[in-house]
């Protein structure tokens, strides 16, 4: 999604040399393994490939480090929460029930570990027909926004089904970098950490 295949290099064999796109510097698991492979790791597995890549990864000078994490209260968010100096997390839910019972298993676990909740995302909020116009709601409305409601927490964002997404993603331009309405929403969300003292 960011255009980056390349192996990330380690010209010492101890220090990781992170790749460049977009203005961000990233890495990824998926980096380190052939494309077509599945990561089938047990939780010592990932926790040392977690340690790894927040601590043999020449970052260098970050204004923040984002960490994307699989759905969940799993080992890698355990030991992200236990080890780490965190600022914050940001939860993202689609609005249906289903979705909405793990994204509270995982408020619960940020709860218990008393890692602050920095909002919520409410993700494939809703589609706009590009032939009528009409907004539908294929995964239910305003699950996310009732939740971060009743929690006293900011939602960050409501975000669309959206093919401009899927495009760009696809074609790893991602549409965060671009200009038009999607952008500026992903902007939104950026704005608003800052304005929470985030960044």
């Amino acid at each position: 999604m960011m255009g980056v295949s390349a192996r990330p290099a380690s010209p010492d064999g101890k220090v990781i040399e992170p790749l460049q796109a977009h203005g961000v510097t990233m890495m990824s698991i998926g980096l380190m393994v052939p494309e077509e492979k599945a990561v089938v790791w047990r939780g010592p597995m990932l926790m040392g490939a977690l340690q790894q890549m927040l601590g043999q990864v020449n970052w260098g000078e970050l204004d923040i480090l984002i960490v994307d994490l699989p759905p969940g209260t799993g080992d890698v968010q355990l030991t992200l929460c236990t080890k780490s100096e965190l600022s914050g997390v940001i939860v993202v839910s689609t609005p249906q029930d289903v979705a909405l019972i793990d994204a509270r298993k995982a408020l619960d676990m940020f709860n218990t570990l008393k890692t602050p909740v920095l909002g919520l995302i409410e993700n494939m909020s809703f589609f706009t027909c590009p032939d009528c116009g009409g907004e539908h709601h294929i995964f239910g409305h305003g699950g996310v926004s009732s939740e971060a409601e009743a929690l006293g927490l900011p939602l960050l964002g409501v975000l669309p089904i959206d093919l401009e997404t899927r495009l760009a993603g696809d074609a790893g331009r991602p549409v965060a970098a671009g200009d038009g309405a999607m952008a500026e929403a992903y902007g939104r969300i950026a704005q608003g950490l800052i304005a929470g003292g985030m960044a």
